[in-house]
């Protein structure tokens, strides 16, 4: 058996985050080449990292430790990724997340991806602020993605208007491993705000009457893609009416996760989301393998419009300005 490549640690361009082991999955999956790890002292480093090419660029992935989820946890990982891989210039963050389907027509297997809308720079910390005599008054703000990554996205954007993307053939190519088959997941149901989950994961005995109809799409449009505000949180967000209400109050969320929030400052990030539930109280497993594929199919896409030339004059993620300018 040939032996795998292996590389200088230098010359590791995208540093690629994810959360759950079926995040990494999906991320190793789509590698057009894997590599061996590079040799060397990693100090007190505890991360253990994928290494590969993907879309013509060297990739370092990396996954939070199993059972640590959160802000903090997402920071500490990207800060022992950079000091180990100080060549890398751009920086994702890939996995699932809860939509919100009364901001707009988001579905299961849809793909939300972070961009700067209204006084947002794409993703929003809800939790964070102080309690008033007014109600909760959130503070701070973060960075937006790098100017280079905003630029891939309008770039892919123009691509799917024409059917030149190549997104259904990187899902496809997931497809290939049962795990990420759509048929997998199950159906795909969306109850009313105000009626609250009956049992136990599944949705057995949660009553028909109470689900929304919604039109079916037309084939080979099931997966869209959403681009706004996620919003990032250390709570998991299981309530409908707090889901709307929160996204109301912030202004048209697009969906909720745990993880963005602790890297945008110091590791700014283009953030996409494949959506596996609907942050409500039906939330289950279900469609976070195929939400997981979906969403590392939207990175390699943003990945291939980006010319390996243009690394070279990046500069690395480390050295990045506030709000996002590369």
């Amino acid at each position: 058996m040939p032996s795998l490549p292996q590389l200088n640690r230098e010359d590791y361009t995208v540093g690629w985050i994810c959360a759950l082991s079926i995040e990494l999955a999906a991320a190793k999956a789509l590698l057009d080449e894997k590599h061996e790890n590079p040799i060397g002292d990693f100090g007190d480093d505890k991360n253990v990292y994928c290494t590969g090419a993907m879309a013509g660029h060297n990739v370092v992935i990396v996954c939070l430790p199993a059972g640590r989820i959160g802000n903090n946890p997402a920071a500490a990982v990207a800060t022992q990724m950079q000091a180990a891989f100080k060549g890398i210039r751009i920086g994702l963050m890939v996995g699932i997340g809860g939509g919100v389907p009364t901001t707009r027509d988001i579905r299961l297997g849809d793909v939300v991806v972070s961009e700067p809308y209204q006084t947002f720079g794409g993703v929003v910390q809800y939790d964070k602020g102080k309690d008033t005599m007014g109600g909760f008054k959130r503070t701070g703000s973060l960075n937006s993605p790098p100017q280079i990554l905003l630029s891939a996205v309008q770039t892919v954007k123009a691509d799917m208007a024409i059917s030149q993307s190549h997104l259904l053939d990187h899902i496809l190519k997931l497809e290939r491993f049962p795990t990420f088959q759509r048929q997998k997941a199950g159906p795909d149901v969306l109850f009313k705000a105000t009626y609250n989950h009956i049992g136990t994961s599944s949705c057995k005995g949660c009553s028909p009457d109470e689900r929304i109809q919604r039109d079916q799409r037309q084939n080979g449009e099931e997966v869209q893609i959403h681009y706004g505000t996620i919003a990032s949180g250390n709570k998991v967000m299981k309530s409908a009416t707090k889901r709307d209400e929160e996204s109301k109050r912030l202004g048209d969320i697009l969906c909720f996760e745990m993880e963005a929030a602790g890297l945008m400052d110091t590791f700014p990030c283009l953030v996409i989301r494949g959506i596996s539930d609907y942050a409500d109280s039906h939330k289950n497993k279900g469609w976070q393998p195929y939400a997981a594929g979906t969403a590392a199919a939207y990175a390699k896409e943003v990945l291939s419009v980006i010319l390996p030339a243009q690394m070279k004059i990046t500069r690395p993620v480390g050295e990045t300005m506030r709000n996002g300018d590369s």
